[in-house]
């Protein structure tokens, strides 16, 4: 059977039931022949699509008020971090366990269930405090893994709450589709509690491309995806998955896809320890290439990450040269930071500070390569090696960006490069979307 035909007809409801089955869609159409098709233009000038923040609920908000009417008469296994909570950050787990629901474990990612571990880090396996329920550390769990804790833990349903922040490279993406490969073999039903893409619905970045997976890009999808996690899962069980999931989403209601982090009246809690801010969910697409610059610090160990940009060999001229080209939505301040840790620890670094002027119209692929083609111009300018692979290939999922960037090209003909790529993307996932990509 089409594992398409196990995904949701429409987000009208309560919760994404499994559609009856039917004739396989129509395949992916190929991308035009011709002329690469247009990019995804900027949003144009003018008030945001929210004067006031809007106010929605999100898949946890709605399934607390249905009761957990969901996963009542089941055990659970929760998939969450810090950002599993509600509008009065009550977390999920302890609203659920408040109110006896079954849970059999607890899977942290990375950083933690609590949050409290740093890049790349996790707290282990041990006991939550307040609920005295199991924790098992999930970070870089291979899906045999998954499958493991699961069986030892006794759970039916697995449900997964945590805020993304939209870019391929951020690591709970593939907590998702491990966790859901898992359940899928071992028969177990999965529920999304959906919350809002924070840099919204638009698509943009090239493609990953064999040969260039690892684990900040393990999937074949554009570099910001624009998708909501509920929008990812279904994705995943209709294009890669070899078995797919019984899955279920409960969908945010009020949001669509040209709302930003920025125009919502949601409570932010940090998703991981160096995105303090909706802003820096927005900026982190596109400056989230320079952890690929040996010469650059991406700003870990500042309280502004991946809005400031610099290093001890820079100085202001790469500021005016980036002032210079008026990008949209966007200033830029000349900036000194000392990292407390990451790139350039205690050392003094010179720089800029992404200050963004108007979000929608604010582009964060276009920005940052223009970013790195300026940067480049200057005489210590290093991208990183990991090993004998050059870490910015594996943040965007081929050599072309580094070698296009290296010989000279101007950002237009770069972003230009994958428009074909977007493009194709773009209409690949159109089926499993569940929120409008349009102003209502």
């Amino acid at each position: 059977m089409n594992r398409r035909s196990l995904l949701a007809a429409g987000a009208g409801g309560l919760l994404v039931p499994p559609a009856p089955a039917g004739p396989p869609p129509a395949s992916v159409p190929a991308a035009p022949a011709g002329p690469p098709p247009a990019l995804v233009p900027a949003a144009p000038a003018g008030p945001s699509p929210a004067s006031v923040p809007v106010s929605l609920q999100t898949g946890l908000d709605r399934l607390a008020a249905d009761g957990w009417a969901a996963v009542r008469g089941t055990r659970v296994g929760i998939v969450s971090n810090p950002t599993g909570v509600d509008r009065d950050y009550r977390h999920l787990v302890d609203r659920m366990h408040a109110d006896r629901v079954t849970i059999g474990a607890i899977f942290g990612p990375e950083h933690g269930f609590r949050g409290s571990a740093q890049a790349g880090g996790s707290e282990g396996t041990g006991t939550d405090a307040r609920t005295g329920l199991p924790v098992h550390d999930a970070y870089l769990a291979t899906q045999a893994a998954w499958e493991r804790m699961f069986r030892e833990s006794g759970v039916r349903t697995v449900v997964f709450d945590i805020q993304d922040v939209g870019a391929r490279f951020y690591t709970y993406i593939y907590t998702l589709y491990d966790s859901m490969a898992a359940a899928g073999r071992l028969g177990l039903r999965y529920l999304v509690l959906d919350r809002p893409n924070p840099v919204g619905g638009s698509a943009r970045g090239p493609m990953m491309t064999d040969g260039f997976t690892s684990g900040v890009g393990r999937l074949k999808i554009v570099q910001q995806h624009g998708m909501t996690a509920g929008e990812l899962a279904r994705f995943y069980n209709g294009e890669f998955l070899a078995r797919a999931v019984d899955l279920e989403v409960i969908t945010c209601q009020g949001w669509h896809g040209r709302l930003l982090g920025s125009d919502l009246d949601l409570p932010w809690v940090l998703p991981s320890p160096n995105m303090p801010t909706p802003t820096t969910a927005l900026v982190y697409p596109g400056t989230g290439m320079f952890e690929g610059v040996s010469s650059l610090s991406e700003g870990r160990g500042t309280t502004r990450p991946f809005e400031l940009i610099g290093g001890p060999a820079s100085d202001y001229r790469w500021c005016d040269r980036l002032t210079a080209l008026n990008l949209p939505g966007t200033r830029f301040r000349e900036a000194y930071f000392t990292p407390t840790f990451g790139k350039f620890t205690g050392r003094s670094c010179a720089g800029v500070e992404i200050k963004i002027k108007d979000p929608h119209r604010y582009d964060p692929l276009r920005t940052a390569v223009a970013m790195l083609t300026e940067a480049r111009k200057e005489p210590a300018f290093t991208w990183r090696l990991d090993g004998s692979r050059y870490w910015i290939d594996l943040l965007t999922g081929s050599t072309r960006l580094r070698t296009m960037i290296d010989g000279g090209a101007a950002p237009d003909e770069i972003i230009a490069s994958w428009s074909g790529e977007l493009a194709a993307f773009d209409q690949q996932r159109k089926p499993y979307l569940l929120y409008s990509r349009s102003t209502p």
